[in-house]
């Protein structure tokens, strides 16, 4: 008993390292400020981070089958630990372009093994609420990440020279407790020999071929959009606040907070409603506070109406991706590894939508980021007859 709890302690200074990924928000506008770049440009980075996803997942799910799961973890700790040592020494735009790839490289190969690592150690019992769990101590990271970064801007740069930068600095600290801890907690799982493993190939086309599995597809549209929707408002509530309440970037950043507080108490109470109350049901509470969200972000002119949207989609937002994971996950029991690297694949939903936002609000202002991620949501309420209990 005492070896499980530690290991589940463990696993959960995981999940709070997986909540880097999130201060690409963050930083890109932090950069974009500096550089003075377009919003086009700026947005590459966040996308380059979720661009990994695309490429990493399914080979993470093979990898999984050789090495372990608690293996894999670990070799995502020392990948992320690199990708924020970089930018400690300096904030150039080609430097934060290899920070980001590692970041989001490391963080693939995280998501696609931490989430069946935290099934394996947990039992698998209630998964949806104890993958809420994780994304709640997830969200702490996330959250904390803009007032560390502010922090940083105003008050550290006449005394260590790293100005916002020292964000990179703690969570490389924190990565480093991650992966001892991790290293030295004794975690049983069965591996099959590598005469029972199919070819390495016939594992990838094994993979892929689950996508003709309805509900996999669909939970994998699903989670495209809840990360679409998520690094969206990440970058694009600051903006909004400067564009219609004339704040600056430092006052701005307080939304990207407000986003990840939501984010986090939704979390941290969405593990309790999942146990009481029908996926179904919560599910449609969950989208229909984000077409709120959407319509306040849309045509908001205040701080507080702004406020309010932002609070919503954070809240709105903080359990889709586990409702949808779980879904696909308790589908196909038999093929966890699998289904784990196709459903962190979703996570690629991550560039496509800063992209297309980039280009729409260049064009139109951020209303036409707002709209790009409401097509989201509309996905969203689609895939609620998926939702069988």
């Amino acid at each position: 008993m005492k070896t499980n709890k530690i290991a589940i302690v463990s696993v959960m200074l995981c999940f709070f390292c997986m909540g880097f990924v999130d201060l690409v928000g963050t930083a890109s506008n932090y950069v974009k400020a500096e550089q003075g770049l377009t919003d086009t440009v700026a947005n590459v980075l966040p996308s380059l981070v979720f661009f990994w996803f695309l490429i990493f997942s399914v080979p993470t799910s093979v990898l999984m089958n050789k090495i372990g799961k608690k293996n894999t973890v670990l070799l995502s700790l020392a990948v992320t630990a690199l990708s924020l040592l970089l930018p400690i020494f300096g904030n150039s735009f080609p430097l934060m372009l290899v920070a980001f790839s590692l970041l989001g490289i490391g963080n693939t190969l995280m998501q696609t093994s931490l989430n069946p690592l935290m099934a394996l150690v947990s039992g698998g019992e209630n998964l949806a609420s104890q993958l809420t769990f994780g994304q709640f101590i997830k969200a702490i990271a996330s959250f904390m990440a803009p007032l560390i970064a502010g922090w940083g801007y105003k008050a550290l740069i006449p005394t260590f020279g790293l100005d916002w930068r020292i964000l990179f600095a703690i969570y490389f600290v924190v990565s480093i407790v991650a992966t001892l801890l991790l290293w030295t907690t004794s975690i049983h799982e069965e591996q099959k020999a590598a005469g029972e493993l199919p070819a390495v190939g016939t594992q990838f086309v094994n993979c892929f071929r689950l996508l003709g599995v309805p509900v996999v597809l669909l939970s994998f549209l699903g989670i495209m959009c809840h990360v679409g929707i998520d690094v969206g408002t990440n970058t694009t509530a600051p903006k909004l606040l400067i564009e219609r309440t004339g704040m600056t970037l430092d006052e701005a950043g307080f939304a990207t907070s407000l986003y990840f507080i939501f984010r986090t108490v939704g979390c941290l109470t969405g593990s309790y409603f999942l146990r009481v109350l029908k996926t179904r049901t919560f599910f449609i509470i969950s989208i229909c506070m984000m077409a709120a969200a959407m319509l306040l972000m849309g045509f908001g002119d205040t701080k507080m109406l702004l406020y309010a949207g932002i609070a919503l989609v954070g809240y709105g937002n903080s359990n889709v991706f586990s409702m949808c994971f779980a879904q696909a996950l308790t589908a196909m029991p038999e093929k966890q590894n699998e289904v784990s690297g196709l459903m962190i694949m979703g996570l690629f939903g991550g560039t496509i939508f800063p992209l297309l936002m980039g280009f729409a609000s260049d064009a139109m202002g951020q209303i036409g980021a707002v709209l790009v991620m409401a097509i989201g949501v509309v996905y969203l309420f689609t895939y609620i007859k998926q939702l069988n209990r």
